[in-house]
This record gives structure tokens, C-alpha cells and sequence, in this order.
């Protein structure tokens, strides 16, 4: 088909893979701050000096920074290091393979966002609307 052939529709995508992405890990983080979504069990509350808590503040902030697009390789880079630690000290220890041991949320989690460190945040975020705006400034003065 011709759209799988067209590059014009890959930074577009890129972009929109970013958005969805972002917007499950936030959920991830607001489960664990809030409670938000909940899933039906009981809520223990918000300890932000455990490691759970430090967990939850880079899903809720990193999430919302790759969300809108800003800083987006710095901080997808950290929240791809929070995903590998989360699967190799919760879910490998419990078997090798991530569809065994419940870990194939954090193994995307951390190579999609691994990726976004390299690749950006694409054209609809804040980081390229920033460069835009110090390229048209460096050739206007």
C-alpha cells in the first residue's frame, strides 16, 4: 500500500507514538501516587521516599515532560532506565521469560522509551517548536 511506503507520515507518527505512550506511563505513575486508575484493590497511599514513590514522581513528571514533548531524550532516557531496574529486580527473578513473569509492560516500556532518547520527540511536541524558534532566530539576527 502506498502509505506504508510514504516516509512523510514517520516524524507524524513518531510524535503520536510519544503521546500514547506518555499518557500510559502517567497512568502508571498516578496508579501508584493516587491510586488513579484504580484497579480495584486498596490504595496504601503515597510514600515519596521509598522507591516506589521515586518510581511513581519520574512516571507522573518524566511522563508529562515526553508527554508534551519537552526534554524528551533526557527524560525518556531516565524513565527507560527506571523500566529496566523495574524488570530486572521485580519481574526477572520470577522466571526468564517476560510473558512468564508478567514483565512485558517494562520491557516496552523501557526500549520504546530507550528509543525516543535517540530518536525525539517528532514534529508536534514542544522541543520542535523550540528548535524552530532558534533556527528563525539565528537566521534572522
Amino acid at each position: 500500500m502506498w502509505m506504508f511506503r510514504s516516509s512523510a507520515w514517520s516524524p507524524k507518527v513518531l510524535s503520536i507514538l510519544r503521546i500514547v505512550v506518555a499518557f500510559m506511563f502517567i497512568s502508571q505513575g498516578t496508579l501508584k501516587m493516587f491510586g488513579v486508575p484504580s484497579r480495584g484493590g486498596e490504595f496504601r497511599g503515597f510514600k515519596p521516599t521509598t522507591q516506589l514513590g521515586l518510581a511513581a514522581m519520574i512516571e507522573v513528571i518524566g511522563g508529562s515532560l515526553v508527554l508534551i514533548g519537552l526534554a524528551t531524550r533526557p527524560a525518556a532516557f531516565v524513565m527507560s532506565g527506571e523500566m529496566a531496574a523495574a524488570y530486572f529486580q521485580t519481574h526477572a527473578p520470577r522466571a526468564v521469560f517476560p510473558v512468564i513473569n508478567g514483565g512485558e509492560p517494562a520491557v516496552l516500556f523501557c526500549w520504546i522509551f530507550l528509543y525516543l532518547s535517540f530518536a525525539g520527540a517528532g514534529p508536534w511536541s514542544i522541543d520542535a517548536w523550540l528548535a524552530s524558534r532558534r533556527r528563525s532566530s539565528r537566521a534572522g539576527g
